[in-house]
């Protein structure tokens, strides 16, 4: 079985559970299966501020929320999926492969603008 699993489509899973973990995590679209399981809370700062937080309100709201425990099991989904149905899994895959190298790629570049742009107003003051 793993012996039919190339390099390419090795980085393919790789990068289908990143974006697929981004998706439950992070993303405004998903925002409805996490707040079932999540809370308001008051925190209060080090330095005194008080800010209102999300937090789980449960075992399963902690694993929606939390990016290396969603990696794992979005990991394991995704993989049992190309091994078992690939027919369905590989199009998901292959779509989530390019969808999260994309998100690298954009981090990089928006890293890079941001860099470009303090430079820039660095370089402004100084004249």
């Amino acid at each position: 079985m793993l012996r039919e699993l190339d390099w390419m489509t090795y980085i393919m899973i790789i990068l289908a559970s990143y974006r697929f973990t981004h998706l439950i995590v992070f993303d405004k679209i998903t925002e409805f299966l996490r707040n079932p399981f999540m809370k308001k809370e008051k925190v209060k700062s080090e330095d005194g501020h008080t800010e209102i937080k999300k937090v789980p309100t449960s075992k399963f709201g902690y694993l929606l929320n939390c990016y290396w425990c969603a990696g794992v099991w979005s990991a394991i989904l995704i993989a049992l999926g190309y091994f078992f149905i690939p027919a369905i899994a590989m199009p998901l895959i292959f779509i989530f492969s390019i969808a999260g190298a994309q998100a690298i790629l954009e981090t990089f570049v928006g890293v890079g603008t941001k860099a470009i742009d303090l430079l820039s107003a660095a370089k402004k003051r100084m004249d």
